[in-house]
């Protein structure tokens, strides 16, 4: 795999509690995690109660990347997952911690995407992630404190990490031994965003959707080319073709 944990960034989003935040950066050096990212952080993350339940972590918190939004978080990413304990639309692929997390792995730079401790992630926020991913509870009581839920991936990572057999076989062995000898050249979530941009543009300009449908049909676009596994080259084609469309558009009557 061409991914280890040092290259994954722990991504948190409206996190209310500081304590929550401190116990995740602790939880994150038990495992060598260092890469975390706050979206829009609803408490102080060098405060004295993160501070403390950090324990011998604080570097995590005093290094912690502050952004505005999911997608700002993801810049350099080439694969990122959202964790959810509840999915409100079936489009997207809902996967385990050891299934997904392997895949995750497989690019250069991942992401793990965790929501507010309240309400969780949104469907907006989601899509911003090529899939989700359901920690397994007890129906009965689903709901995981936000620092175990790290945890968690966390130590699934590191299994993955020592144990390479647990890797998830894509279609075969032949298939797994070309993706080591050459990972996957995989566009960022960065152009993936900037293209899902430029397409609803065009799409709305050319009528294909309305204001009111164009965020439920640009859902499912982006399922069909986050399965593709675009590598940067195709992705700049395909906003190639974009803005020959958007200028043919404008000279229709020329």
């Amino acid at each position: 795999m061409p991914n280890t944990t040092s290259n994954i960034r722990i991504v948190l989003v409206e996190t209310a509690g500081a304590r929550n935040l401190g116990s995740v950066a602790r939880v994150m050096k038990n495992f060598g995690l260092a890469e975390l990212w706050l979206v829009n952080p609803q408490c102080d993350r060098l405060g004295e109660e993160a501070r403390h339940m950090a324990v011998h972590a604080p570097e995590i918190l005093e290094n912690a990347r502050i952004v505005d939004t999911v997608p700002a978080a993801l810049v350099g990413c080439h694969r990122a997952i959202a964790t959810a304990g509840r999915i409100d639309q079936g489009e997207m692929k809902v996967t385990d911690p050891q299934k997904g997390l392997s895949w995750l792995m497989q690019a250069k730079t991942s992401a793990i995407v965790f929501g507010a401790e309240d309400r969780g992630l949104s469907n907006t926020e989601i899509q911003h992630c090529q899939q989700v991913m359901r920690i397994p509870v007890n129906p009965e009581y689903p709901s995981l404190n936000l620092a175990q839920a790290v945890g968690v991936c966390c130590y699934q990572l590191q299994l993955l990490q020592e144990n390479p057999q647990c890797h998830e076989n894509l279609t075969s062995q032949i298939a797994q031994d070309l993706i080591e000898s050459a990972p996957i050249d995989l566009a960022t979530r960065a152009d993936l965003e900037a293209c899902y941009q430029q397409l609803e543009a065009v799409l709305l300009k050319i009528g294909y959707v309305y204001p009111h449908t164009a965020a439920h049909r640009l859902r499912k676009f982006r399922h069909i080319f986050d399965r593709a596994n675009l590598s940067p080259s195709e992705v700049a084609m395909l906003r190639g073709i974009l803005r020959q469309v958007n200028w043919a558009t404008a000279h229709l009557d020329s």
